[in-house]
């Protein structure tokens, strides 16, 4: 059994949640407080992974990013990185099919927190940035926590992006998905049970882990 499968995937899987934990909360804040009516034209455009086919969004993500395309040219030509079939690449997919997870966790918890609570830190002269750091996050500490596990358990386990935008790298690409995908085509049952238990293991830890903590959370 080879074990580059599992640390792709973790890598993978740190790089995602680190990734959109900082991209998202922006996102979520602007969507929970924007008043603008075009934005929910944005935000249906992040929501799309959640219906899109992965093999889809991982092929549109493939052309965009490829050599050929004006942003895969630049990248190659700029700084000599190759998008398609690298690591980079499958973190960008992870990024793009883990949003909506991550954003609709933050988006939830920044809601949850009162605007009386809000309105109070700027009137004692707070600003948005301290009164974000000492009272919303401290208020939404469960959404944070089930934004990080849902997408970090969500990105492990992607296939189709991944595999679309990545290929299968050993020791770059391939995850324990795609292991899993491939030892089914070769007829190797046995072991595409291994990596498929890692999963099925890794995915009952991230839900028991999320259910602990409202659990907790709720007691409080």
């Amino acid at each position: 059994m080879e074990l580059s499968p599992f640390l792709v995937s973790l890598k993978l899987g740190a790089w995602v949640t680190l990734i959109l934990l900082a991209v998202c909360f922006a996102l979520a804040w602007a969507f929970a407080h924007a008043r603008a009516k075009w934005l929910v034209l944005v935000e249906a455009l992040t929501s799309l992974p959640l219906v899109l086919a992965p093999t889809v969004l991982g092929f549109y993500l493939l052309i965009a990013l490829s050599p050929r395309s004006p942003i895969g040219a630049f990248f190659q030509s700029a700084f000599g990185l190759r998008i398609a079939f690298s690591f980079a690449g499958i973190v960008i997919g992870g990024c793009v099919s883990g949003l909506p997870f991550m954003l609709t966790s933050l988006k939830t918890g920044i809601l949850s927190v009162s605007q009386s609570l809000l309105e109070a830190s700027y009137t004692l002269g707070k600003g948005k940035l301290e009164t974000i750091l000492r009272i919303v996050i401290p208020n939404m500490r469960t959404a944070l926590y089930a934004g990080i596990v849902t997408t970090f358990a969500h990105a492990i386990g992607e296939f189709g992006i991944v595999l679309m935008i990545g290929g299968s790298i050993p020791g770059i690409t391939k995850t324990v998905s795609i292991a899993v995908y491939e030892h089914v085509e070769a007829l190797d049952f046995s072991g595409a049970s291994v990596y498929a238990i890692a999963l099925v293991a890794a995915s009952y830890v991230a839900i028991l882990t999320l259910l602990l903590i409202q659990r907790r959370a709720a007691r409080r």
